[in-house]
């Protein structure tokens, strides 16, 4: 009997469905995590803070210890709209812009933990605007590091993208950048005290950057689904599994080191088949080809990665590379893991059907909404 008050926080905290099997496990890893709470005091900054990650942050850590939560964005419209929904004095807001170290240097004052979520996302715009993604990308994110240092910020999580491996847009190469940028700061910034790690993750459902709100609309306006090309994969995962992934890098991250969690993938062909038995609809599915700068599946962790890269389980952790450019004190010949290597990609992941991709969609709440409104 007393284990069940233990498992409701359990699926507060993750927001996950818990097998009978794992119960104890998690519940220690609940208690665990209850006396050694990083945030109870805490002041966090989030970049890009009034997008779907920040909000889901604001949900997970506002009813904890947290001391304040700074949310940071060049949208006043939509801080608006968050202080009214949340009216909750944790709460502070920031106009401002990655691109300005002014105002960046100027929020970090007193500020503990930095989660960097700023970030140019749609590939086929980033295509026609390359310099704005490497602005905002890459140099916006040297700015949110430089600021951290400068302010004495404990902590600082990058969150970077599947793209960013073996990058061919405009959008993964300033991510890529990003990356490097992190790693290379990573080795200075120890020195003062600031810890610099990143977070890699692939499509998040139902997010700004999803197609599942297309198909939706496409569904309820008896539009033709427009699928660019349906076998396609990719990654499936929750905003909740992001902010899962971002707290376990928090909490474990070494200087350098760049974090990611295993997720399944699924086709575009079978998402759309997924979303048609959900909303038992008949749409028919129109191919139209695909977009500028896409690719055909996406990587989270590269060959050249999975051979340093350490299994945690339900995460991949990917040390930084520490030599200096001294090779020869290290290695006179090469070694045969790169060669014995393979990439971690949505090719080679757990594939998804359409039963078990339709299971995973009702969980999200956006789906949850739509569907309501469409019986309705």
């Amino acid at each position: 009997m007393w284990i069940a008050p233990l498992l409701s926080s359990v699926t507060c905290v993750y927001d996950r469905e818990i097998s009978s099997d794992n119960c104890l496990g998690m519940v220690s890893l609940v208690v665990k995590q209850g006396q050694n709470n990083k945030f109870t005091g805490k002041t966090l900054l989030i970049t890009g803070g009034t997008g779907t990650f920040g909000n889901a942050v604001l949900h997970r850590f506002l009813d904890t210890s947290i001391a304040e939560i700074r949310v940071f964005s060049r949208d006043e419209k939509k801080q608006h709209d968050m202080r009214l929904e949340y009216s909750n004095p944790k709460l502070r807001f920031y106009i401002g812009d990655v691109r300005d170290y002014g105002s960046l240097h100027d929020a970090m004052t007193g500020v503990d933990y930095v989660f960097h979520a700023a970030a140019l996302k749609q590939v086929p715009s980033c295509e026609f605007y390359p310099m704005q993604a490497l602005l905002t990308n890459a140099i916006g994110a040297e700015n949110v590091m430089n600021a951290s240092v400068e302010n004495d910020v404990s902590r600082v999580v990058v969150l970077s993208t599947d793209k960013a491996v073996y990058p061919v847009n405009a959008m993964g190469i300033s991510k890529a950048m990003m990356e490097k940028l992190m790693i290379a700061k990573s080795r200075i910034a120890v020195e003062s005290g600031t810890v610099l790690c990143g977070t890699r993750y692939g499509n998040v459902m139902a997010s700004r950057g999803s197609v599942i709100p297309l198909f939706i609309s496409q569904i309820t306006e008896r539009a033709p689904i427009t699928v660019t090309d349906p076998e396609m994969t990719r990654f499936m995962m929750s905003i909740d599994d992001a902010v899962d992934l971002v707290e376990y890098a928090f909490q474990h991250g070494e200087p350098g080191d760049m974090f990611v969690q295993k997720a399944p993938a699924a086709t575009i062909g079978t998402l759309a088949m997924a979303l048609k038995k959900i909303f038992n609809a008949s749409n028919p599915i129109s191919i139209i080809g695909t977009r500028h700068g896409e690719k055909v599946y996406e990587t989270l962790v590269n060959r050249e990665e999975m051979a340093r890269a350490e299994d945690l389980g339900g995460y991949y952790r990917i040390p930084a590379d520490n030599r200096d450019l001294n090779y020869d004190k290290y290695f006179v010949a090469g070694h045969d893991k790169i060669t014995i290597a393979s990439d971690y990609n949505s090719h080679n992941t757990h594939r998804l059907s359409v039963d078990e991709l339709v299971e995973i969609l009702l969980k999200l709440d956006y789906v949850q909404k739509e569907l309501e409104g469409w019986q309705h």
